[in-house]
């Protein structure tokens, strides 16, 4: 964390929030809005997302908030699936190196545990501001972090290996930018590109093998 996230943090201000375009084949599918702020314990973080994807119908909207420990470990999960079709609730928590999953369908509910040995990280494949817990694992690390990487609604774990490769040069928005690169390579997606920037802040994601690109929208 810098100087600054700490100040806000001391402040329990927002920690960052902003909007992340998502582009898939350079054809915008959907906008996802974000917070990151101090957890409500006072120890830690909640992240909290709503993306929409209402390019096609019906809408669908999601909203994860996930509560991240001091170590940025996910602690619990909060999501809501609005999806007319099949809407769902996922209810998580982190216990004793297994992560505990509820789905609450309209009619239906399961549970599921997950083996969770630390580092790990909450992902999805449709909420793309998961990834920032992912890249803050890597930092002022000198070699590859592994990291188990669940996705409780696809009833998913996987095993990556998260790299900070520092900063590089690229754009965002199609302008230079100078951003700290870390990459998670493994599972389902192959690789993903994380893109922060120096404030530790979610710049850009980047999945080719879904012809993703996931930008942080400029402020006004």
């Amino acid at each position: 964390m810098t100087a600054l996230l700490l100040a806000l943090v001391a402040l329990q201000g927002p920690l960052d929030e902003g909007t992340l375009i998502v582009r898939q084949d350079t054809v915008e599918i959907a906008r996802e809005a974000f917070r990151l702020t101090p957890a409500r314990s006072g120890v830690g973080w909640t992240l909290a997302s709503t993306v929409r994807y209402d390019r096609t119908r019906p809408a669908v909207v999601l909203d994860p908030i996930v509560e991240l420990g001091p170590d940025s470990n996910p602690t619990t999960l909060e999501y809501t699936v609005a999806d007319p079709r099949a809407p769902l609730r996922i209810l998580g928590q982190l216990a004793r190196g297994r992560f505990m999953v509820r789905l609450l369908g309209r009619r239906t509910e399961r549970a599921r545990e997950f083996p969770a040995p630390l580092p790990a990280a909450l992902l999805d494949d449709s909420v793309y501001v998961l990834y920032l817990p992912v890249a803050w694992l890597a930092r002022a690390r000198s070699g590859p972090v592994p990291v188990t990487a669940l996705f409780p609604r696809a009833g998913r774990r996987e095993r990556l290996s998260v790299l900070d490769l520092g900063v590089e040069a690229t754009t965002l928005n199609r302008d230079p930018a100078a951003l700290r690169h870390i990459t998670a390579t493994g599972g389902e997606n192959r690789l993903v590109h994380v893109w922060v920037d120096a404030d530790g802040r979610l710049a850009k994601v980047e999945i080719p093998s879904r012809q993703l690109m996931v930008e942080r929208q400029p402020a006004p």
